[in-house]
């Protein structure tokens, strides 16, 4: 097979496996009555206990803009709320209510027992083969961001 042919596969697995993954969190996070802009957010507000809009921003890959309404939408659904620093009130953070909690432990919970269940419908001579294949196919995407357009 050629390189080209192999880097067309490589587009299209990837692409089947967006889709894939796509309804899966359409299934998943519907329940939760929020986007899956909001859910994406409120995973990594919960993960990391409390974060500043920029810090999000750039954990998502999103616009400073994008983030802050999406946060706006957050809050005004009670899921988060937003902290002043009382030493620089320039800096906020955000972090999760107790109802933002309950969201977030609720998605944790039914993905972790879904991808618990995908890794055991792969062989366990394959599952640590499976997770260190995805590791370096992220590396290599992150080392090629810039040929994006």
């Amino acid at each position: 097979m050629s390189y080209t042919e192999d880097s067309k596969q490589l587009r299209e697995k990837i692409r089947i496996l967006e889709r894939k993954l796509g309804v899966l969190q359409d299934a998943e996070y519907s329940c939760c009555n929020i986007s899956m802009a909001q859910c994406h957010a409120l995973v990594e507000i919960g993960r990391a206990g409390s974060i500043s809009l920029s810090e999000l921003a750039e954990l998502l890959n999103l616009e400073n803009s994008t983030m802050s309404r999406t946060v706006n939408n957050l809050v005004n659904s009670g899921l988060v709320e937003r902290e002043i620093d009382p030493k620089d009130r320039r800096y906020v953070s955000i972090k999760l209510t107790q109802s933002g909690m309950k969201v977030f432990e609720g998605i944790e919970k039914n993905m972790d027992l879904y991808f618990q269940k995908v890794l055991e419908s792969i062989s366990s001579d394959k599952q640590k083969q499976v997770v260190e294949s995805l590791q370096i196919l992220i590396e290599a995407i992150s080392e090629n961001e810039q040929y994006k357009k």
